[in-house]
């Protein structure tokens, strides 16, 4: 039965009660809350990881458990220590200035903005670019950049005040930010006060159909709190008189759309043959009936014990497993299998800002990538398994040790 005992809370979109589980991966630290080690025998938070779908609007999400001001006011993604996403972020930028003609005369406004990892681009073509980032640590290295930063949320608020200094935006975008927001309807109501009329928004954010079909529960996790698909996205754009007019679908984070909108007035700007076809498409999965989203609580539970039936025969053959990347993802990961330092001997990230420091809710103590040169595991598991071509090719040297790659998602895979 997908129905919980009680109306929990209701839709961050429309206001229904919300009443059917989408997946209940059970209690878990906030994913980027890292450990100092004074820290370890302190009392750590955990928070439900349930997950909702809506039987009015279909949007798949969690509650807020935690307040946004708490999740990203100290913030430990930085958004450039990963050289694909940096890549990622470089041909986007080439991309919408030739497609939308981009010049020193307009303005890109990027909301979470980061470290400047993506802004960077523009200002290296000249266009002037501000960031709009509430992570004031992260903001930082921005306006050290050059890339003028806002330390503020986005909403209609932030919106306001920026038109009121002369600031609107003739691209407005934002990349795995509109998921990060409990706010949605604010959100969206900001992004329309601050587009020009003949502006272009660009938002990125995981695909729930990917995620279903990959399997990717461990993109789950307390910062995330809606998970689009196709249809429910455009549902939340019209309602706030914003027009959908082209939609790709990326690679990056396992299966990601980037949507394209305007004001509905612009004409300028076609609906794309793209917009009809993902629709269609998502219609015949099953989007638009609750029983499509029923199937995938069973499907985790076994991808679970698939991982953990792997790693407990390989720690029997007395072997070693040690972990590559600190990321969002793999804490969700490891927190609902319940995989501690009995499975993984530790893990390694490229960002200083992690190492030294130990895993939320399990305590896995982070270290410098040349660790693994030192110890010669038998198998490093790939905890951001969306970058893990990049990591391979890093990594390759553990093969002459006889070292194997493991990737968990969408099931355990081993590359030697």
């Amino acid at each position: 039965m997908n129905l919980s005992k009680a109306t929990t809370g209701k839709c961050l979109f429309c206001g229904t009660g919300l009443k059917h589980t989408f997946v209940d991966l059970g209690m878990s630290p906030p994913c980027e809350s890292y450990r100092k080690p004074e820290q370890l025998n302190e009392m750590e938070p955990f928070y439900p990881l349930h997950v909702y779908v809506c039987e009015e609007c279909f949007l798949v999400q969690l509650q807020e458990y935690i307040s946004p001001e708490n999740i990203f006011s100290d913030y430990a993604y930085f958004s450039s220590y990963s050289d694909s996403w940096l890549q990622h972020s470089k041909n986007y930028v080439d991309i919408v200035t030739d497609r939308f003609q981009l010049n020193q005369q307009s303005q890109v406004v990027e909301i979470a903005s980061n470290d400047g990892y993506l802004l960077q681009y523009f200002v290296a073509k000249s266009i002037p670019a501000m960031g709009i980032e509430p992570a004031a640590n992260v903001a930082e290295v921005a306006i050290k950049k050059g890339i003028p930063t806002v330390v503020k949320f986005f909403g209609e608020e932030t919106a306001k005040e920026q038109v009121a200094e002369g600031k609107q935006a003739d691209l407005l975008l934002g990349n795995n930010v509109l998921a990060h927001t409990p706010y949605l309807n604010d959100f969206v109501k900001g992004m329309k006060i601050i587009l020009k009329p003949q502006g272009v928004i660009t938002m990125e954010f995981p695909h729930l159909m990917r995620l279903m079909a990959e399997n990717q529960f461990d993109t789950i996790y307390h910062e995330h709190f809606s998970y689009f698909s196709f249809i429910t996205v455009e549902k939340v754009f019209n309602t706030h008189g914003l027009t959908i007019f082209d939609v790709e679908e990326l690679a990056t984070h396992g299966g990601s759309l980037r949507i394209y909108a305007r004001h509905p007035e612009d004409s300028s700007k076609p609906v794309s043959e793209q917009v009809l076809e993902l629709k269609s498409r998502e219609e015949a999965a099953g989007f638009t009936h609750l029983e499509h989203y029923f199937s995938f609580g069973e499907q985790v539970k076994e991808t679970k014990r698939k991982l953990l039936d792997f790693l407990s025969k390989v720690k029997r053959e007395r072997k070693s497993i040690v972990g590559y990347g600190a990321p969002g993802k793999g804490n969700t990961l490891l927190n609902y299998c319940g995989i501690r330092t009995d499975f993984l001997d530790y893990t390694v990230d490229r960002s200083p800002y992690k190492q030294g420091q130990f895993l939320p809710g399990t305590h896995i103590p982070i270290f410098h990538p040349d660790k693994i040169k030192e110890t010669k595991p038998d198998y490093v598991l790939i905890l951001p398994w969306n970058l893990k071509n990049e990591i391979m090719t890093q990594m390759a040297y553990i093969r002459d040790w006889g070292g194997q790659f493991v990737v968990p998602i969408p099931e355990v895979n081993i590359y030697s």
